[in-house]
């Protein structure tokens, strides 16, 4: 529970658990289950089913409390006592959630490397930025998740450097750019202060704006002050002001003009174009987005591949010498190539051809932030050969983050019988809230070359999935798709069993995500 167990009667099967602090009621959590502890660290441990628990405990051995560590070094003590996480089964529909002593992470993710690490140093800063000072409305999110992702990579950079910092930065930024291109400009839930209309499910709002822009607005706050040490202090400051309360942004803006008032003697929160109320309440991109010139040793050679891959005539010889390396990439960079490629589709058959023979081993690896990825490049480019994979990946993976971005590619291409065949033969083992939604995607019916519209998009949050997670490219600015298949010069069909019968499809509920 997200909570100290303070007692076990085990002839009773009775577990009490004692909370000193005050939390909002979106923390309290519980989870049962076959459940086995390994300790990982002097104040830590994972929880996971008996199969996956050596793998969680070599994972993560250390490591927690190395970043614990760096962020009592940055932002003052930890103040939750214990720090345990446990993982949850692939059919959990969320990735991580930040509860009190007991951090949720979904199980899909062991095997994603540096997106694991990401996750669980997110869940550490909230324990600071969220979880000790936690925003008083649903409309102010970014307080707790932009102040999150800032202190998160704050950490990253103190353990890891900041070349990887300003990789990891500039593959969000990206998907936020993406985002911004689906939803356009002048897009509502663009805003940092999104006005909360009647009847709408506050977990709407989590989006890569609450996030990224989320981010870019503390980074900028951190750049007016010129140190980011002098930064970290007033965070410091902060917390120790406002902890175990919640706040609005006039909050925590009064509080930087209050800890540094040289600041405020020359307006900086009226600097024209760079308002802090504009910040707030503008649509579109951030005002400002940090220099990530650091971490161009490792996002040059992912465009640089780019390129030589889309370059017409594909020069496949060069191409196919350069796949080696991309092996000894970091996931981040491996993962920031396949956005690309994304973004770049449809691709010539033979690019995608070539790319699927090149990478074979690396596309059929555990690591589903990598395979959902090149799956989607699959599914919007028409390569039937490789759509067993597809198959292979539904059925084994139920999170939203990673089932929805291939549903909703599917019905808007060709292949929506596929994805209702696929749908039939998973459902059941799907979560409720989930099933609805695939169920709405398929019972829509989207026909070639439609979007989901803005609102679906802005919608596909569910909570700390949607927004830093993903990053996930979903159905995120993509332009015309082919309508065709072909395999060199001849065009193939694919004849797939009729469905049962009895298959109904059901619309979900108004207002339900």
């Amino acid at each position: 529970m997200s909570a100290t167990q303070s007692s076990y009667v085990e002839e009773e099967g009775v577990y009490r658990f004692h909370m000193e602090h005050p939390v909002p009621a979106y923390l309290v959590a519980l989870v049962a289950g076959d459940l086995q502890p390994a300790d990982i660290g002097p104040r830590s441990r994972v929880w996971a089913e008996p199969c996956l628990l050596p793998t969680a405990t070599s994972k993560l051995s250390g490591a927690v409390e190395q970043w614990l560590s760096a962020a009592e070094r940055l932002y003052g003590p930890y103040l939750w006592g214990r720090y345990d996480i446990v993982f949850l089964p692939p059919s959990f529909p969320i990735v991580a959630m930040e509860n009190p002593c007991l951090t949720f992470i979904i199980s899909s993710i062991l095997e994603s490397d540096e997106f694991l690490v990401i996750d669980v140093i997110h869940e550490v800063a909230h324990s600071w930025f969220g979880n000790a000072v936690t925003n008083a409305t649903w409309e102010e999110m970014w307080l707790s998740e932009g102040l999150a992702t800032y202190a998160q990579r704050r950490i990253t950079t103190e353990t890891y450097g900041a070349a990887f910092t300003c990789l990891e930065t500039a593959f969000r930024l990206d998907a936020l750019h993406r985002q911004m291109k689906l939803l356009g400009e002048d897009s509502p839930v663009s805003k940092l202060q999104v006005k909360l209309e009647p009847g709408v499910n506050p977990s709407h709002l989590m989006n890569l704006f609450t996030y990224e822009k989320g981010y870019c607005f503390v980074y900028y706050l951190s750049q007016l002050c010129g140190d980011p040490q002098r930064f970290d202090d007033f965070l410091r400051a902060y917390v120790e002001k406002y902890k175990f309360t919640s706040v609005v942004a006039q909050d925590l803006l009064d509080s930087f003009l209050a800890f540094f008032p040289e600041l405020k003697e020359q307006s900086v929160d009226c600097r024209a174009g760079l308002e802090f109320e504009r910040w707030l309440n503008a649509t579109g991109p951030p005002l400002a987005e940090p220099d990530l010139s650091q971490g161009s040793s490792l996002t040059r050679p992912v465009e640089a591949l780019f390129q030589l891959w889309t370059a017409e005539p594909l020069d496949q010889a060069a191409a196919s010498a350069r796949a080696i390396d991309i092996s000894k990439w970091r996931t981040f960079q491996t993962a920031l190539f396949l956005d690309r490629l994304l973004d770049g589709s449809p691709l010539p058959q033979e690019v995608v051809m070539s790319l699927s023979q090149c990478y074979s081993s690396l596309l059929d690896s555990m690591n589903a932030e990598i395979r959902i990825r090149w799956l989607q490049i699959v599914v919007r480019n028409d390569y039937y050969p490789d759509l067993h994979r597809v198959r292979r990946f539904l059925e084994s993976q139920m999170s939203r983050m990673y089932t929805l971005p291939l549903y909703e590619d599917l019905c808007t291409g060709a292949l929506k019988s596929f994805a209702l065949e696929v749908f039939y033969q998973t459902q059941g083992r799907l979560h409720p809230n989930l099933r609805r939604t695939i169920q709405q995607i398929l019972s829509q019916g989207l026909g070639p070359g439609a979007e989901p519209s803005a609102e679906q998009g802005a919608a596909g949050a569910d909570s700390e999935a949607a927004g830093r997670r993903h990053a996930s490219p979903a159905a995120r600015g993509r332009g015309p798709r082919q309508r065709h298949l072909s395999q060199g010069r001849q065009r193939v069909r694919l004849a797939l069993p009729p469905l049962p019968p009895d298959t109904t499809i059901v619309p979900s509920a108004p207002g339900l995500p």
